[in-house]
């Protein structure tokens, strides 16, 4: 009954999390929204207290949970692992395996120290719930660049090879997020419990458990990597094992101690070693040929625009809008500053799924490769769209109304004269006039004494607030006559109206 239970929850999260990143759903955002600031690195650093007291409190009564039901890449390996176990001859493929703590603590201070000093790109490789999202995007979302295609197949790779071989071995490992929740587990109050008296020592139980956390030999459970999957209850024929308080009256009295650590088991050293050397093999030919098959997949796209050439009456061909080179880089309304929005930013790629305009996309700068940057070659962004403040689950960009959208600057436009659309009368188009929300952009005269000189478009830099109107519908190909640069700190005056 638990293990259907927490089979329907995990559904439930999984499927909820991964329609909002594949983005095929507008607006549902509204109803599944939550899910993702439920995620714990993302409410870590949007510092919500309510999600981080709830999940502290989830997994000091009930155990690791969270890594079973509300973590989608938890889900997603055992969803593999579940695969993998239908194979002949590997149902009750697992066994007990010793804690690899140097791996495991020096990856969580790793982040830690990554997280301190601002390098968001070894804590968005890491953090699961990001992870999951790049897999995600890279398979729905369009061509990102090739080094964020890389990276999710590295993962994609990475994560399938562990849960294939051993189960949950990322979340027990690698996993920053799951390493801090087992400094609670181990305390929980409801745990699967062994009672000594009622085993018979047939490791049905042991060879179940994914987490690779049962020693029978020795009546030991680890309960730090325990992630409360509850098939060991299911096998075990003759109820020797129980889910229930640890503690007090409620512990059988047969039950074991599993408190102290076991011995490492020389005997399946051998076995280790083929399991490792079968990863590691398994991991080089996939990761070379995932690699291989996104760098076809980019170079095939750009040949598809190249080729896919728009005319204009079948004569002039129109060119595709390349992004200028911009001084500072733009991020979203809502985001307070470039340097706030990079430091909380998970890359969890959320908001550029839902970005119904086209205008966030996955950095491929080193500085914060995978974090999402604003660029208008495809889209504006509108006026009365908050859509990526609604979902950021880690407070990158903070909730925002329309209303107060309309008074947050976070770029200035400026003109490059010499690639203004001029017709032959010597008239300037004035598109960026005629579509500039805010009025920012005026069209005035070369020489004003000239009623016949050409009239230029001119920006109000205290009416612009960077939505990148003008820039999209610019008719100048391929860079755009008016572009945007960022503004480092935005300037929110709807906090003083």
């Amino acid at each position: 009954m638990l293990k259907k239970l927490r089979i329907a929850l995990a559904a439930i999260f999984f499927i909820g999390i991964t329609l909002l990143l594949t983005g095929l759903l507008p607006g549902w955002e509204k109803w599944l929204g939550w899910m993702p600031k439920m995620q714990f690195l993302p409410a870590a650093l949007a510092l919500n207290a309510g999600v981080l007291i709830l999940l502290v409190l989830l997994t000091l009564v009930f155990g690791r949970i969270y890594c079973s039901v509300i973590c989608p890449l938890g889900v997603f390996q055992d969803i593999v692992s579940w695969i993998s176990s239908k194979r002949k001859g590997k149902k009750m493929r697992f066994h007990f395996r010793p804690e690899q703590k140097w791996i495991r603590y020096g990856v969580l201070v790793l982040t830690l120290v990554a997280l301190l000093a601002g390098v968001q790109v070894i804590v968005a490789a890491l953090a699961p719930y990001s992870a999951y999202g790049r897999m995600v995007q890279s398979v729905f979302g369009p061509v990102r660049g090739l080094p964020v295609v890389i990276m999710a197949a590295v993962t994609f790779v990475a994560v399938t090879v562990l849960a294939w071989l051993y189960g949950r071995s990322w979340c027990n490992v690698i996993c920053p997020v799951g390493t801090t929740l087992s400094f609670l587990s181990r305390f929980s109050l409801l745990r699967p419990v062994i009672d000594t008296d009622k085993c018979k020592d047939c490791h049905a139980c042991e060879r179940q458990c994914k987490a690779n956390c049962i020693d029978i030999s020795r009546h030991h459970i680890d309960y730090s990597r325990c992630v409360d999957c509850f098939n060991c209850l299911e096998n075990c024929k003759f109820g020797a094992l129980k889910y229930q308080l640890a503690y007090g009256k409620g512990r059988p009295s047969g039950a074991a101690d599993s408190s102290a650590a076991p011995q490492n088991d020389k005997a399946t050293a051998p076995q280790n070693d083929k399991a490792r050397r079968a990863f590691l093999s398994s991991t080089a030919i996939l990761a070379g040929s995932l690699a291989l098959k996104a760098q076809e997949k980019a170079a095939k796209a750009v040949e598809e625009v190249t080729d896919d050439k728009k005319r204009d009456g079948g004569l002039a061909e129109i060119l595709p809008k390349v992004a200028p080179e911009r001084s500072i880089p733009l991020t979203p309304f809502g985001s307070r500053s470039v340097k706030d929005f990079y430091k909380h930013c998970t890359a969890c790629q959320l908001c550029v799924a839902t970005c119904p305009n086209n205008v966030l996309r996955p950095s491929t700068d080193l500085s914060r490769l995978m974090q999402p940057e604003m660029s208008y070659e495809n889209g504006y962004c509108r006026p009365e769209c908050t859509k990526c403040a609604q979902v950021c689950p880690a407070g990158a960009i903070l909730p925002i109304t329309p209303e107060e959208k309309t008074g947050i600057h976070i770029g200035v436009a400026s003109v490059d004269l010499d690639l203004c659309v001029v017709n032959r009368d010597g008239v300037s188009c004035g598109n960026c006039a005629r579509h500039c929300p805010a009025g920012a952009i005026i069209m005035v005269r070369i020489d004003p004494k000239d009623k016949d000189s050409l009239r230029i478009p001119t920006v109000n830099e205290s009416r612009c607030i960077g939505c990148g109107a003008c820039e999209n519908l610019c008719p100048s190909r391929p860079l755009s006559a008016i572009r945007v640069n960022g503004l480092s700190v935005h300037i929110d005056e709807s906090v003083n109206a």
